[in-house]
């Protein structure tokens, strides 16, 4: 009943052979513990065969705000682990509440796209718990469903960018144990699909999050791993931003050959790629993306007219109009004018920073106020300076 809400599935044969120690109830074991209220694992945090039944149980205690985990670089290498080929023939043609087609993979894009697209605009911590939900109560019954093999695969691939997504909200809320948790099984969804782009770019979101959390050679091996993948992919834009995100880990691990190889790759990529996105999830890596991943790595290698020749081109050429992407590439921006003594500039542009991000939750808005309020004594005697000051004080 735990399982499907309903009795029927589960027969006194079963419980037998699990008494008897003929049978192993690894696929049942999160089930009954929850039914029984036990804790059968060994290090009180079960491991499950079975990558639904995990993302599912992680998705209910997110709703009920019991997981509080912190980020590790183990836990992301832990993505790389081989993955369960069979995960979706084992659940083609068994019995199930109900019967599941094409229409309700489109209704998982459908509802994947619009939830990310708020979550673009005002970011992640605005509708996080709404795509949980959706998760563990609409998509749970149909992967808990009856379809076929080809149906399963295609719903595997949108749950995984379903999951994906609320990993990357889950981040941009600061909770960053919770994310990392989202994007291993986003990868191991999309792996057991078949779905190599998928699979790169939970990879990607991984070496990401390791990269700001100073796992450095966590996030290299990550970032490598993205990269392969990407090889294998004629999407011109997947290359660029899994070759970036490489070129950044490298930068951070202050590999300047790598990342300058990647860089230029990036770019070559990049050019190749149409203006409009695409229907594949990388395909989403616009221009001005790339062009503020590239500022920032060319920052970070200590070249700052490149870095402000890219922040510039992603805001007044490519046009980022989301307020949540527009507002982190204007602190960026600041910050970068402020290092090459551009005092002025940089108070201008972190003005229009406060007026763009007005109304956004994300964490990485407010790491752009805190770095900002940090950096204004340092600017003596400028009224400027100090009217900024005081507005980012109003906010917080």
């Amino acid at each position: 009943m735990a399982r499907w809400g309903q009795a029927g599935f589960l027969d006194r044969q079963q419980v037998y052979r699990w008494e008897t120690g003929r049978r192993e109830p690894e696929e049942w074991l999160p089930f009954l513990e929850q039914v029984l209220h036990l804790d059968l694992s060994d290090d009180n945090e079960p491991q499950f065969a079975d990558t639904v039944t995990a993302v599912m149980l992680l998705g209910g205690n997110d709703v009920e705000r019991r997981q509080f985990l912190a980020a590790s670089a183990a836990a992301g290498l832990a993505a790389l682990d081989l993955t369960d080929a069979e995960a979706v023939t084992r659940r083609v043609n068994r019995p199930g509440p109900v019967a599941v087609g094409m229409g309700e993979v489109s209704a998982v894009r459908t509802m994947t796209t619009t939830l990310g697209d708020a979550a673009s605009e005002l970011g992640g911590g605005h509708a996080r718990h709404l795509a949980v939900r959706y998760l563990t109560v609409d998509v749970k019954r149909w992967l808990h469903g009856r379809y076929t093999d080809t149906v399963g695969r295609e719903l595997f691939a949108a749950t995984s960018e379903l999951v994906h997504l609320i990993g990357w909200m889950a981040r941009d809320e600061g909770n960053q144990g919770l994310s990392q948790r989202y994007n291993v099984h986003s990868y191991k969804l999309a792996a057991e699909a078949g779905e190599n782009e998928l699979a790169a770019t939970a990879l990607r979101g991984l070496a990401d999050q390791a990269i700001d959390l100073g796992h450095i050679p966590t996030a290299v091996r990550l970032a490598e791993a993205c990269e392969h993948r990407g090889r294998k992919l004629s999407n011109p834009k997947a290359l660029a931003y899994y070759r970036n995100t490489l070129a950044r880990a490298a930068a951070a691990d202050s590999d300047r050959t790598t990342a300058t190889q990647m860089l230029t790759s990036a770019q070559a990529a990049i050019e190749l790629a149409p203006a409009r996105p695409g229907q594949s999830w990388a395909s989403h890596y616009s221009h001005g993306r790339w062009a503020h991943e590239s500022g920032m790595i060319h920052a970070k290698l200590g070249d700052y007219a490149a870095a402000e020749e890219h922040l510039h081109l992603a805001l007044d050429i490519h046009g980022l109009d989301r307020k949540r992407t527009r507002a982190i590439v204007l602190a960026d921006l600041g910050h970068v004018q402020l290092k090459r003594g551009n005092t002025a500039q940089a108070l201008t542009t972190w003005n229009d920073f406060l007026d763009w991000s007005d109304g956004v939750q994300s964490v990485r808005v407010n790491d752009g106020l805190t770095n900002i309020a940090a950096r204004l004594p340092s600017i003596p005697d400028s009224p400027a300076a100090q009217e900024l000051g005081e507005r980012i004080t109003a906010r917080t």
